[in-house]
């Protein structure tokens, strides 16, 4: 081999080792912007659960109270039905003043706002835990997203380094943009896209 050939070649590899850094490079972000994405993706699927827990549980609790409050309704009818019918003024008077206690209990049942406990406070619990839910949920579709345009982005850069094919690299630059955009979105505009 003549020495302009060698140098040639030692000319060819320089360059060849410049562009693999810079993939190498390019495969090292793309893992850190993964890394970033996969950890936001599992804190909005666990918020989800947890949202979807809480609202179901309010819901229990908004019903268990609505049942409550429709037999003591009941019963204070009925006792309006049995006052009609007694004779007897102290049995008026007693029945009365229970009547009054049942629709006292059935108007707490319904609103209760010191305790946050009436029907009322806990559909409106319920309603905020989950929309709560439906945000994380949004969150979380946007970052598995960004999590896929990543992980395919580190593919096509490392198969540039063995193929020596440039393009995998430009279009996993692409796809790395597309993962930003998808974070982004997931972060502060989760339901300008819907995904789900």
């Amino acid at each position: 081999m003549s020495a302009h050939e060698s140098m040639e070649h030692a000319e060819h590899a320089e360059h060849a080792s410049g562009s693999n850094k810079k993939i190498a490079l390019l495969i090292a972000v793309l893992a850190l912007f993964l890394a970033i994405s996969e950890t936001l993706g599992k804190g909005a699927q666990t918020e989800a659960i947890s949202k979807n827990v809480e609202s179901a549980n309010l819901w229990a609790f908004f019903q268990a109270k609505s049942v409550r409050r429709t037999v003591v309704v009941t019963a204070a009818e009925q006792g309006k039905l049995t006052l009609g019918s007694a004779t007897d003024d102290a049995v008026k008077a007693a029945l009365q003043k229970q009547i009054d206690d049942w629709q006292k209990t059935a108007a707490r049942y319904r609103s209760e706002p010191e305790t946050g406990e009436g029907t009322e406070q806990l559909a409106e619990k319920a309603k905020h835990a989950e929309h709560e839910r439906d945000e994380a949920t949004a969150k979380y579709h946007h970052f598995e997203l960004a999590s896929a345009a990543f992980q395919i982005g580190i593919v096509l850069a490392s198969a540039t380094i063995i193929t020596g094919i440039i393009t995998l690299a430009y279009v996993g630059g692409i796809l790395t943009l597309a993962g930003l955009l998808m974070t982004g979105l997931g972060l502060w505009w989760p339901h300008l896209l819907h995904l789900h």
